[in-house]
């Protein structure tokens, strides 16, 4: 949620507010606006009602929209004296801090998970900008592990998710590493998931059933070695776990949803209760039913799908996949509300620290407002007390000489040249790790690509041309020393990516065979074979931290190492493990209910930064 506010229009404030969201049941309980009969409208709606209650005379512009739609764009965000962030997602909380530095308009950033919360100010050319930091880590598994040898409920649902999920309902083109042939059919060319014309749902539904719980189980049994000091997993066949004529009715013994509502294997199957660890029995039956709903009422969606926490049917699916395989592996089961909270990367929200943290926005929105940048604070909302202190106040650092948004510092990619096409570039690079969204390339005075709607159909068709050629091939060949500037219109962003060409890569450490020197983003989350690392929420975290940490400042001429001031190891372990973060840094965690999140971007133990003077 983004609510911006200007002080220039007449004596009264005003007030814009953009939200893409509606309001659930789930959001009810952790917030001061909504009620029962909100559910379903639109957040920024209803909240501007229930405002205008009792603060009739404020102007409330409410959006039921995407922030990142070109309308919102830099002339746009002019118009405000200042604006507040909630957003829910890393890439949308990006796109607004470059909006704000374009348009010169401070930012107050915050965000809440569970007892954790903070508020930071970001204004242009005083304090650092949201991106000067790196950004954090998600904990990582092996694919080994996720595949073949899982031992926690969470690495089930990453394989449900990633990779059962995304080959079954995602792009086909997309790399996996299920193992997609049957034991009857050994065929490189042949692919189990893939159904034939002809092939009957339910028998589709058991075929995969006993694909990925029994053959594949059989397969990993094989390897005599890894077995030697682990607990064997047990091949669960749609046989072993429902008896036939439970299979043949499965879902039909309950109404359906109407045609109005979306599809739910629960539904479907009377079974209500979210917070019921459902048995084998039943998470065999929700794994039937959800497939088959998804090719019923979805069909026209399969090809494209990506997990959601959001879409119900989805959850149920991912659900009773993981938990099926963790029977077979000896893991306890979870319900569907743990497993959602597992598979979104959930923190479920409180509703007292939403009020605190919504307190600390206003009071640093008023310092901007009075020019005040001296008493600007980072402020973060502890669990445990720290010297009888739950709030922790730190002054702002100055901008990075080395953030390429906010100081331009030119970047340096190292890529082989010879090999590498624009397109991954574009993909993996430009999008992907820098995320611009209409990104324009020159190299020298040569346009190399443009992306957009006001396109002509020859240069649509001659920059698709160039997506295909390597680096070295391109109209303007991209060698060792190239300049290339990366300018994307919407944000207002341009940066400098100095070209290294580079033949030899680490295909565990470096899989997408290129390195960006000079970027703090977050990592990719791609997962690939051969024990590479995949990247995945975490649910919890407790290793401790070596070394000591640096200076943080409590208040102003006030500075002591990270260790004095917590005092406890539960605040040091609660800055540590925020989210289900490693030691470095913290994660991006949405909430239940994308109501904003909680980022350690400025790491309170690092010591080389500057304060702000």
């Amino acid at each position: 949620m983004i609510g911006m506010l200007d002080t220039n229009i007449g004596n009264h404030p005003q007030m814009c507010q953009i939200d893409l969201d509606t309001i659930e049941v789930s959001n009810l309980n952790r917030q001061f606006l909504f009620r029962q009969s909100h559910v379903g409208q639109s957040k920024a709606k209803v909240a501007r009602d229930a405002v205008l209650k009792f603060r009739p005379n404020i102007n409330i512009n409410p959006y039921h929209a995407n922030v990142k739609d070109s309308h919102f764009n830099v002339d746009f965000f002019k118009q405000f004296n200042v604006v507040l962030n909630g957003l829910d997602n890393l890439d949308a909380r990006r796109h607004v801090n470059r909006l704000c530095l374009a348009a010169d308009v401070p930012l107050v950033e915050s965000g809440t998970t569970g007892f954790l919360g903070q508020v930071t100010v970001h204004v242009k050319g005083k304090t650092e900008c949201y991106e000067c930091q790196p950004k954090p880590v998600p904990k990582s598994y092996p694919v080994c592990t996720i595949t073949n040898t899982p031992s926690k409920f969470v690495h089930c649902i990453v394989w449900a998710k990633d990779l059962l999920f995304a080959k079954l309902f995602g792009d086909k083109k997309q790399d996996n590493d299920l193992n997609v042939h049957s034991k009857d059919d050994t065929s490189s060319k042949t692919d189990v998931f893939e159904r034939s014309v002809d092939e009957d749902l339910e028998q589709y539904t058991q075929r995969i059933y006993d694909h990925v719980f029994g053959y594949n189980i059989e397969v990993a049994l094989d390897n005599k070695e890894t077995w030697k000091n682990r607990r064997k997993p047990n091949p669960i066949y749609i046989r072993d776990a429902l008896p036939e004529d439970a299979v043949q009715q499965n879902g039909r013994s309950q109404d359906h949803v109407n045609e109005e509502q979306d599809p739910s294997a629960m539904v479907s199957l009377g079974l209500r209760n979210t917070q019921e660890i459902w048995s084998l029995a039943d998470n065999s039956r929700v794994f039937l039913e959800a497939l088959k709903l998804f090719f019923d009422k979805r069909e026209k969606e399969i090809g494209s799908l990506i997990f959601d926490k959001d879409d119900q049917l989805a959850v149920e699916f991912v659900t009773a996949a993981a938990n099926i395989r963790a029977s077979s592996f000896g893991i306890p089961l979870h319900s569907l509300f743990e497993a959602k909270g597992v598979a979104g990367n959930i923190v479920h929200a409180v509703a007292t620290t939403n009020a605190i943290i919504a307190g600390l926005i206003v009071i640093e929105a008023i310092k901007v407002l009075k020019g005040d940048y001296q008493d600007y604070r980072m402020t973060y909302c502890l669990e445990h007390p720290a010297r009888k202190m739950l709030l922790m106040p730190v002054e702002p650092f100055e901008p990075s000489k080395s953030c390429y948004v906010c100081s331009e510092t030119p970047l340096v990619l190292e890529v082989n040249t010879k090999t590498t096409k624009l397109r991954e570039v574009i993909e993996k690079v430009i999008k992907g790790k820098l995320g611009m969204n209409l990104p324009l390339i020159m190299v020298g005075a040569t346009l190399v690509f443009e992306d957009g709607e006001d396109l002509e159909e020859d240069e649509i068709a001659n920059y698709a041309l160039n997506l295909e050629k390597v680096l070295a091939e391109l109209p303007a060949p991209v060698l060792n020393g190239t300049m290339v500037t990366v300018e994307d219109l919407h944000q207002e962003l341009k940066c400098s990516i100095n070209i290294k060409h580079r033949d030899e890569f680490d295909e565990e450490k470096e899989p997408d065979r290129m390195v960006l020197v000079g970027w703090s983003g977050p990592v990719d989350k791609q997962t690939t074979s051969n024990g590479e690392t995949k990247s995945v929420p975490s649910s919890s975290n407790t290793e401790d931290v070596d070394g000591t940490a640096e200076d943080i400042s409590a208040t102003s001429g006030m500075k002591r190492k990270l260790n004095e001031i917590l005092e406890t190891k539960e605040n040091f372990d609660a800055l540590e493990n925020l989210s289900g973060v490693d030691s470095s840094s913290a994660q991006v965690v949405e909430d239940d209910n994308d109501d904003g999140l909680l980022m350690f971007d400025e790491d309170p133990r690092q010591s080389k930064k500057k304060r702000l003077q």
